[in-house]
């Protein structure tokens, strides 16, 4: 998988926007699970994040997840798994101080 470096924070943004609307119509608009497991943080704790990357690029066959290669670079689900890895970002975001 290519590296997540260099996603412009814009593009963050729309990925976050995608992930919580698209993705939440599966994993649950709170990402705790629904038709897809749960994207949180302590469900995904032994997932490694390349791994993750290749599930959101490539999808899983045989699973109703499927690839998001057509909306997003590999760099892109590298950066989107580091994310949900880490505590997927809220949105619409929450204002800066």
């Amino acid at each position: 998988m290519a590296q997540a470096t260099g996603t412009p924070p814009e593009r963050q943004r729309e990925l976050v926007r995608m992930v919580r609307q698209d993705c939440g119509s599966c994993h649950g608009m709170h990402l705790t699970g629904g038709l897809g497991p749960p994207l949180t943080t302590a469900a995904l704790a032994e997932k490694p994040v390349p791994s993750m990357a290749a599930t959101i690029f490539h999808g899983r066959p045989g699973t109703p997840m499927p690839p998001w290669r057509t909306f997003v670079t590999e760099a892109e689900a590298l950066w989107i798994a580091e994310q949900l890895a880490s505590g997927f970002p809220p949105w619409p975001p929450r204002p800066q101080p």
